[in-house]
Parts: C-alpha cells; sequence; structure tokens
C-alpha cells in the first residue's frame, strides 16, 4: 500500500483522529510554515448505526467534531477531522496528513504514524485483556446416565 493509495491516506488519517492529542504534540512538537485554508472550526455531526450492522440505518445522536485544512508552502493541502473540540489536535493532524502526502512521507511514518499505530495496538490488547477477564466457558460434562 502506497502512500498515493487512497486507502493508506484514510488509514493515517483515521490514526491521526484517533491519536491522543498530547501524544501527537509530543511527536510532532514543532508544524512546519503552513497556511490556513479552513481555520479549526467546531461542529456537530449526526451518528448513524444499524441493528446488526445490516438493518434500516438510525440515528443514534450527535458527536462533537473540529475540522481544519491547511496549505504547506509547497501548496499541499491537508486535511482533518476529529473528534471533540481540540482545535491544535485537528491543525496538527491536518498539517501531518499534508506532509504524508510529500517527499518525507518515509520518514514522518517511522518518527509519528508509526508510534502512533503501536500506541493504538497497546489500547486494543489492553482492552481485550480486560474483557478477557470476564468471559465465561461454558462446558457440558457428560454423565453416565447420558452414554
Amino acid at each position: 500500500m502506497s502512500d498515493s493509495d487512497p486507502s493508506a491516506r484514510r488509514d493515517w488519517m483515521g490514526l491521526l483522529a484517533r491519536a491522543a492529542p498530547e501524544r501527537l504534540a509530543a511527536l510532532l512538537p514543532d508544524l512546519p510554515p503552513h497556511g490556513t485554508l479552513r481555520a479549526p472550526e467546531t461542529g456537530a455531526v449526526m451518528v448513524r448505526g444499524r441493528i446488526g450492522g445490516t438493518g434500516a440505518p438510525f440515528n443514534l445522536g450527535e458527536m462533537t467534531v473540529t475540522r481544519c485544512a491547511v496549505a504547506l508552502a509547497d501548496g499541499t493541502v491537508g486535511h482533518a477531522h476529529v473528534q471533540g473540540r481540540d482545535r491544535g489536535h485537528a491543525r496538527r493532524a491536518a498539517v501531518i496528513d499534508a506532509l504524508m502526502q510529500g517527499a518525507g512521507a518515509a520518514e514522518l511514518r517511522a518518527r509519528v504514524l508509526d508510534p502512533l499505530r503501536a500506541d493504538e495496538a497497546a489500547r486494543r490488547a489492553a482492552r481485550a485483556a480486560r474483557a478477557a477477564t470476564t468471559k465465561v466457558d461454558f462446558f457440558t460434562l457428560v454423565r453416565g446416565e447420558d452414554a
């Protein structure tokens, strides 16, 4: 999957949106010069669901999101939508999106995206381990009169 592949971009944008804002800021503390196409702005989106994943869609409720669009000095445009009201998170994610479309994508992937992916995997593993402690293992014993 190359960096020009649309699914690769979808993956890194999702990873940036799910990242903890403090962790993202620690991994890329200094942003390169960039212009603002759309200043970070907060709004709401309707979240839809489906019963069983295949049923008729229904409106679950609204979620607060912040979006931002930036342009780097070379004209590359980056976009971001993040959950919540953190304007800095939205701006940083949009700048990283723009940088990932350029020549330094491999270095940025190693420096920022790979650690974020490892953090996310660790969070998921911890959540799965907590859920596993509540697992009930049902089994059937064969009794003598059943034979």
